[in-house]
This record gives C-alpha cells, structure tokens and sequence, in this order.
C-alpha cells in the first residue's frame, strides 16, 4: 500500500532537504577558496567555482520548493509546481557559465602561462572533506526527492552527486602534480592540475545538458513516456468503459494533472458512473502517484442495425481457424466513432504470441468489413 503524506509534512521534509543542502555549500565553498587561494590549485579554485554554483542552485532550490508548496490560486489554477522546473533551467544556466571559466583558465594554464601548484595536505583533505559531504547531502536529497516526487530536489541530487567524481579528478591532478615536483623527469605531470580540471568540466557539461533536456520537457508540458498507453490500457480493463480517448497529462513539478473521456453506457444512472469514475482515478493513481484526475464520461448510442451486425461479426470472427466460438459482442455508436467489443474462446495452451496474432487477425478482419471501427477483442481459454 502506498503511504501518504500531509501537504505540510512533506513541504516541511523538502524545505530542510533544501535547506542543509545550502548549509553544506556554504561551508565547503568558503573552506574551498581558502585552500585553492594558499594552494595556487586551479583544480581546486575551479571545484570552489563549482560549490559556489552549488550554493547558488542550493538557495534557488530552496526558495522554489517552498513556492512550489503554496497551494492553486485565483492565477495558476494547476497551483505552482512548474516553479521547480524553472528553477532546475536556472541550474542548466548556471553550470554552463562555469563550464566556461573553467575550460578558458585551463586552456591558458596548459598552454600560455605557468602557474606554480602547491600539493599540499590541504588540499587533499578539503577534496576529502567535500566528498563525504557532498555523498551526505545527495543521498538527503534523493530520499526526500523520491518521496514528494520533487524534481527540483532530484536535480540537486543529480548535481551534488556528480560533485563525487569531478572531487576525485581533483585528487587524482593533485597526486599527479606531487609526483611530478618530486620526480623531476615526471615534471610534465604538473599539467595534471588543468587537464583535472578539464575534467571537472566535461562532467559539469554533461549534467547541464540532463538538467537541461528534463526541465525543457516538463516546462513544455511533455508528457511522461509511455504513460498515456498504460493509462488507456488500464482504464478500458475497468467493468463498464467501452473506450478511453482524449488522455492529456500535464506535469508540473512533482505533480502531474490527467485528464481523459471515456465511454459509457448512457442508460446508467448518475451513481453507478459517479462510482466508476472513482475506480479510474484509483487504477490513474496507481500509474501516477497523487495525479489530480478529472474523467469525463460520455454516453454511448445503439449502433443502428445492432442485432444482424452482431450476428455477421460472430460468424465472421468464428469462420477463422483457432476461434472457438465468439461471444459477449458489442457495437457502440458515438460521435461518428464504431466501437466494437467482443470475447472469444481459444485454446488454453497455445502461446501468448499466437493468441495476440489471432486477436490481430480478427480485428483486422472486422476492420476490413466495417471500415473505420475501433475493435477490442478479448482472447479466454477454453476450459
């Protein structure tokens, strides 16, 4: 069973995630400036240009989840969750601007400057320092992110987390630069420092670019992949819907808005659809969790000729070798649109590739002699 959470509860839960993520960028931003000031390390000034950023995207993402939390109002009537998004297309922007600094200071130091690196404890011990602390923090922010479904929260999770590896590149320059200062025939190692720095780059660029395609997306209303199939399926198995069309989602922030058409026998009364539409948005739940669902049931009209169509299609579908006999058909008439609905006996031990086959075949065959229809059948095993 799915657990839930007060609305208070979990902004209260995201708002101290944001917020120890700003405290720790904070400290290791400072301790990271001091260090690569004495050090003379690009490296390391360059990870203090990254935490900086860090804190930055820290302090925007935690504004925004407490923003994000302020329930629809008389102006954004899908309340504000896209605010996370724009505030992950703030990071992109961010990063990106880094990236820059970064690859220009390294270029000059590779090849038109010399720049004495120091590979003292101290710099060490603060890339040490800045994994543990950025291990911490990540794993605070995607617990949190995975449980309120917060993409602002799993953006500065993505981001804290790659601040792991472009730490050990910064160690690995700086082992690199102590051997060569030592080993004086290794003293080419010295560019070490640059080249790491580099490499903090490529790895800053490369989660820019996730950041960026996924905030792009969710600020363009793009649906998530594959969920409007599984809707559709899932909601067409419901005892009563005839056909599901017209699915729309829209995501915005951590929360994703459905809405769906459905079709239904128009002769039941206001209660029985009532209490069918409650089970959709349950089985839309399910696929989405916490979506706000809004059903719009539609009625279906008696497809003239009904009795002799029903007739023609059983003795169509059973003149195909492997049906066993057809039966339970339906033929719904509404908007222009034929739907047809029937079960067929099979049998039990042929494999789940030949029945779809058959399935395929029959609508096929149907669709062929009632141009236009939308044919739903459904394969039972003969007992």
């Amino acid at each position: 069973m799915m657990e839930t959470y007060s609305a208070s509860e979990g902004d209260r839960e995201k708002s101290s995630a944001a917020l120890s993520s700003v405290i720790a960028a904070v400290g290791l931003t400072g301790f990271k400036i001091v260090v690569g000031i004495a050090t003379g390390s690009l490296g390391i000034l360059a990870e203090a240009a990254h935490s900086g950023l860090d804190l930055v995207a820290a302090l925007v993402t935690f504004f925004a989840v407490k923003i994000s939390g302020k329930p629809a109002d008389e102006s954004h009537l899908y309340g504000h969750g896209k605010v996370e998004n724009l505030s992950a297309l703030f990071e992109t922007f961010l990063l990106f601007v880094t990236c820059i600094w970064i690859i220009y200071e390294a270029v000059q130091r590779l090849f038109f400057k010399e720049v004495q690196v120091e590979a003292s404890i101290w710099g060490f011990i603060v890339m040490a320092t800045s994994i543990v602390i950025d291990y911490t923090r990540s794993r605070i922010l995607y617990r949190a992110a995975r449980k309120y479904r917060s993409q602002a929260l799993e953006a500065d999770a993505l981001h804290f987390s790659t601040d792991i590896w472009s730490s050990s590149v910064v160690i690995f320059g700086l082992i690199c630069v102590l051997i060569g200062n030592n080993y004086p025939n290794l003293a080419f190692l010295n560019k070490a420092d640059a080249i790491a720095a580099l490499g903090v780059a490529v790895i800053v660029i490369y989660v820019s670019i996730q950041l960026g395609y996924r905030t792009t997306t969710a600020l363009l209303d793009t649906a998530p992949k594959g969920k409007k199939e599984e809707i559709k399926l899932a909601v067409e198995s419901i005892p009563g819907v005839i056909d599901c069309h017209q699915i729309r989602i829209r995501p915005a922030g951590p929360d994703n808005f459905v809405d769906i058409h459905i079709l239904v026998d128009g002769k039941q009364n206001l209660e029985e659809i009532h209490a069918m539409t409650e089970v959709i948005e349950r089985k839309i739940r399910d696929i989405l969790p916490g979506a706000d669902v809004s059903t719009h049931p539609e009625p279906a009209e008696s497809y003239p000729g009904n009795e002799e169509s029903i007739l023609n299609i059983v003795a169509t579908v059973e003149a195909i070798t492997g049906v066993t006999n057809c039966h339970d058909v339906r033929i719904i008439f509404s908007k222009s649109q034929i739907y047809i609905d029937a079960h067929i006996s099979v049998d039990g031990n042929q494999t789940l590739e030949t029945a779809h086959d058959l399935t395929e075949l029959i609508e096929k065959t149907i669709q062929n002699s009632i141009h236009g229809a939308v044919v739903t059948i459904h394969p039972e095993p003969v007992i």
